[in-house]
């Protein structure tokens, strides 16, 4: 959280039609200053589409937006020159340099002479690519592909960046060390949203909002979000999972089980009762003599209980 609770991104009844079609539904979204703001979502739940919005890219057909104290989409060209934005796919021109890439990205974002060749002696060194700077893009590695197209992104030291699932192509090993990379950004200063389906990454975000079918239906820190399910997990252990899963999926309030090894992880509805209780009473009239225990939820489970509940009314955290 930034200090004094500054906002660098302010969005509210952020809508967005394609014709019939609803892709963002009233989105309020507040991205504090310095933070590292997971964007979690299903595959067409709007994250992209809200993104695009935020950059100014695309044009809200509802809502109003301040990014930077700027009015989006009305100073969008003002905005450009103060926001990064990296795609999931490698953009960068792969029948180039490492360093003629730098050298381009440095062009687009019009910076001095000097300042460009400083800037690309540092990001050279901090993103370990002196030994490889003449190398071609299309030749590198997954990960240090990604690495190149952070260190373009961020050539002109913008003050916001944008992440669109950036890790979706890469080795754990790399994503790690890209990870590091973005806390690194952070403690200068930079606002950073990440989209991510990735839940180990999301758990070192300081703030997570989850969109599903274009509707915010959860936000607010791990902790919070985590600690709202509070009663609502339970670990199975069984010596027969798959008899004692049929067994659970029968049970009132039961929205999922999934095996883990030798054991099952239920999620529960709110407000059913003690969940304890009624799935090892649900195990006991099968026949399935299993421990039933209540666990601290995941952000697994926090992502399934935002977009598969059969409410579908939105699960807040403040």
């Amino acid at each position: 959280m930034s200090a004094g609770g500054e906002l660098a991104i302010r969005a509210q009844g952020l809508t967005r039609r394609f014709g019939a079609l609803v892709a963002v539904d009233r989105v309020d979204l507040a991205v504090p200053r310095r933070a590292v703001h997971g964007f979690l979502g299903p595959n067409g739940s709007g994250k992209s589409t809200t993104i695009r919005m935020l950059c100014g890219l695309l044009t809200p057909s509802a809502g109003t937006i301040d990014v930077l104290g700027l009015s989006i989409p009305a100073q969008a060209e003002a905005l450009r020159k103060r926001i990064g934005y990296m795609t999931q796919r490698f953009s960068l021109f792969e029948d180039l340099s490492v360093r003629e890439n730098l050298e381009f990205m440095a062009d687009i974002q019009a910076l001095p002479r000097a300042r460009a060749r400083g800037r690309i002696a540092e990001l050279l060194d901090e993103y370990r690519f002196v030994d490889r700077q003449r190398q071609l893009a299309g030749t590198l590695s997954g990960g240090q592909k990604q690495r190149l197209a952070l260190a373009c992104a961020i050539i002109h030291e913008p003050e916001l960046l944008f992440l669109d699932e950036p890790t979706s192509a890469v080795d754990p090993e790399s994503r790690r060390d890209f990870w590091e990379k973005l806390f690194e950004l952070a403690d200068k200063g930079t606002t950073l949203l990440v989209s991510t389906h990735y839940m180990d990454e999301a758990e070192r975000c300081h703030r997570i909002a989850i969109l599903d079918h274009g509707a915010l239906v959860a936000d607010g820190t791990p902790a919070e979000l985590t600690a709202r399910l509070d009663g609502r997990t339970l670990l199975v252990t069984t010596a027969e999972p798959r008899r004692a899963q049929q067994a659970i999926l029968g049970a009132d309030g039961v929205i999922s089980v999934a095996q883990i090894g030798n054991s099952l992880r239920v999620l529960t509805a709110a407000g059913a009762g003690d969940a304890c209780s009624r799935i090892a009473g649900a195990l006991a009239r099968a026949g399935q003599p299993a421990e039933v225990e209540s666990v601290r939820a995941s952000l697994e489970d926090v992502f399934v209980a935002a977009t598969q509940r059969a409410d579908a009314k939105p699960e807040r955290v403040a």
